[in-house]
């Protein structure tokens, strides 16, 4: 599903994101629920980028007010009943044209998917957010990736986030 937002763009850079595991549900500008075999998925657009809800597990990545972690490159952690990976990469692209073409390559990949929810804001038509599951070849797995799209500064952070069944 792909969706204008309608709210200011707020995100500065690549590097204003935080992470944070465990929150409850921020105020959301689009939401899309998936069913992941037996498991509730909750894609969620926020103002200032994204939050994912699977199963026991609450994950958000956005510029968040007050004293938060910053954006790690990989972390690990171990929930009831499942194990959790997250990588965070930043791609960084040298003009304008080219910064556009991976904004519109990342959109129309998800375009026709039920799976997936990408917003852009208004007046920044590269300033897009973008969130997908992710088919894995395991059984007891699942993962989603997402896409942060910063024209300012021609960057475009990608996460990808897996939970395992151990």
């Amino acid at each position: 599903m792909f969706t204008t937002l309608r709210t200011p763009y707020a995100d500065a850079s690549a590097d204003g994101l935080s992470f944070a595991l465990g929150l409850p549900p921020l105020d959301a500008l689009a939401v899309l629920p998936v069913q992941y075999g037996d498991l509730a998925v909750e894609l969620r657009l926020l103002g200032a980028s994204h939050q994912v809800f699977a199963g026991p597990l609450s994950e958000t990545v956005a510029c968040l007010d007050g004293p938060a972690e910053p954006l790690p490159g990989r972390t690990s952690t171990t929930l009831p009943g499942w194990a959790y990976e997250f990588t965070a990469t930043t791609d960084r692209h040298d003009d304008d044209a080219a910064f556009g073409r991976a904004v519109e390559a990342v959109c129309a990949r998800l375009a026709d998917r039920g799976d997936a929810l990408a917003g852009a804001f208004p007046g920044a038509r590269h300033a897009v957010t973008a969130l997908a599951l992710e088919e894995s070849a395991e059984e007891n797995a699942m993962g989603w990736r997402t896409w942060h799209a910063y024209p300012q500064t021609r960057e475009i952070v990608m996460t990808r986030s897996r939970l395992v069944r151990p």
